[in-house]
Formats: structure tokens, sequence, C-alpha cells
């Protein structure tokens, strides 16, 4: 796959090298080896020194050449649903029970092997690189990268916390108020997968939480719809957070094995919003919410609120 960016340098640009220029724009140091390795970079149709400066007006293009696949990963069909679609991005919504990326235990029933499968039959094939983590049984949005440009840019905002990640949730008992959950994060030390709150070596994590919706669910009590924001992305960070504070999740088999209320931990990726790598512009997708979630109980939202 080859993608082409095309800028014009603007006046406030001006007088910077060029490739001081390029870091500006969103160039990771792997973008900016591939641009040299492959001759892919040119101003007003040269190939220029990185150091000279770039002045009003120029003309710099970026061909960014990625002609395979991410090796090792099977294209398989499987299926998923595309939100939103263009040269740079492909942001899908998952469904619960496919893991996003290929491990020892699932090696051809991953979201990886479905677009690898996917970029083949387009023939236009291009590295698995996923921007936002959700574990096999979440569902909602993840944002898929096209090319090397697009991932840098966008791998860079969300370290920065710049890309806006919402979640609806269903947790046991009743919440009745918004609240900051301010605890942070390790792994329990004889699991690989489980996660604990670990003050003394655990890493900072942040949720913050809102009651939306409530329901009663005969035979096990109380639920409560959240919606939830992320400042960072822990492993596991809303199952952990949400058992600290004794509102585990409905059916989340390891923070709470004794609710069976549910077949999965029921958690939603239900909306992202952030800057587009390329163009610049404002995003928001929303993925609606799962059938499992929506006709778990018989919601009573709170007034104003939306599910």
């Amino acid at each position: 796959m080859i993608r082409t960016l095309t800028y014009t340098v603007t006046e406030e640009e001006a007088g910077v090298s060029l490739l001081e220029w390029l870091r500006d724009k969103g160039c990771s140091r792997q973008v900016l080896a591939h641009l040299k390795n492959t001759k892919g970079l040119f101003k007003n149709g040269e190939r220029p020194f990185a150091k000279e400066p770039v002045r009003s007006g120029d003309q710099i293009k970026l061909r960014l050449t990625e002609e395979a696949g991410s090796e090792g990963i099977v294209p398989v069909c499987l299926p998923f649903s595309v939100v939103y679609e263009d040269e740079d991005l492909l942001v899908i919504d998952k469904p619960a029970g496919l893991p996003v990326h290929p491990s020892i235990n699932h090696y051809e029933n991953t979201l990886a092997n479905g677009v690898m499968w996917r970029c083949q039959q387009t023939g236009e094939p291009f590295p698995f690189r996923c921007i936002n983590r959700l574990d096999a049984g979440t569902t909602g949005l993840l944002i898929i990268a096209k090319n090397m440009f697009s991932a840098a840019v966008l791998y860079s905002a969300m370290k920065k916390r710049k890309i806006k990640r919402t979640y609806l949730a269903v947790a046991s008992g009743e919440i009745r108020k918004p609240g900051t959950v301010d605890l942070p994060i390790g792994r329990v030390s004889d699991s690989v997968i489980e996660r604990c709150i670990d003050q003394e070596h655990g890493e900072r994590a942040v949720t913050h939480y809102e009651p939306v919706a409530v329901c009663k669910v005969p035979g096990n009590g109380i639920y409560t719809m959240l919606r939830l924001q992320l400042e960072t992305g822990r492993t596991h960070q809303i199952r952990v957070h949400m058992k600290a504070i004794g509102h585990p999740l409905a059916g989340d088999y390891l923070y709470a094995p004794e609710d069976c209320s549910a077949d999965r931990p029921l958690l939603h990726s239900r909306s992202l919003a952030f800057t587009h790598p390329v163009t610049q512009e404002p995003m928001k997708l929303t993925a609606e919410l799962p059938e499992d979630m929506k006709n778990y109980a018989e919601w009573k939202r709170r007034e104003e609120d939306e599910i």
C-alpha cells in the first residue's frame, strides 16, 4: 500500500529545518528512517537535505510504501463491523469474544486475522497496528492505523492522553453519584493475566465514572449502567477499579467469579474522540450498545441520560 501525503509550508512554520518540520508534523524515527531508505521525501519535487530550512510555500511530499501485511498473522475471514474508514484509519466495532492480537491459544481467531483477510480481499496490504487495546470480552471501538505515519501520530496522541475514550459498563450494586477512582494498578505476583491494586509497585491509574441507569436482576440484585472515562490505560483498569470500590462488573469471571449474570464482563468501548492524524479534523465516533448489555435487564434511566 502506498500513501502519499502532500503539505504546503505556512508562514508560521517557515524558518525551521526540514527535519524539525517533519518532527512537528508527527514523523517518528521509524517514519523518518523509512523516508530516507525508500527515498520517499521530496521538497518542491526534489530530494532534499534534512537540515536545510523550509520556507513559506514550499511543497513537501511524503511517500510511504508498505507492500506487505504483518508476517505471521494468518488471514482468516472473521466478522466485525467497520464504523469509519479512509486512507489512514480503520475504526472497528469489535464483537465480544474476539481477541485483538494472536497468541499461543489464539492463533487464527483474532481481530488481527480478520483485518489481514480484509486487506487481502481489498488488495491494500498494511501491517496490523492497533492504537487502543480492548480485552477479548470487551466490545466496541478500536482504531487501526493503515500506515506508519498515522500510527506514529496516534500512538503519540494516546501517550499524551489526547484520545478521549468513553466506555459503558454494567456494575453490580447501586451507584447513585459520579466519582473518580485514582488507585495504582499492578500485576498479581503469581498470574500473567490478573491485575490488582498495588500501592507500592503499581502504576497510576485514574477512572472517572457516572451512573446513567439502574436495573434489578431477579436472583442477582441491583446493577448500575455506568459511563466511564479513562485518564490512563492500564490493563483491566475499569474491571480492577470497579472491584476496588465494591462494584465489580457483571459477568466478570476474573474479578467477580461468583457473578454468573452474564457470559462476559459487560464492558463496551462506546465512543472515541480524537484529531485525525493527517487532516487534523476533529473526529468523534460511537458504537451502538451490544444486545447483551441492552437486553441485560429493564433499564431505568436517570433523567436526561442516554445509554
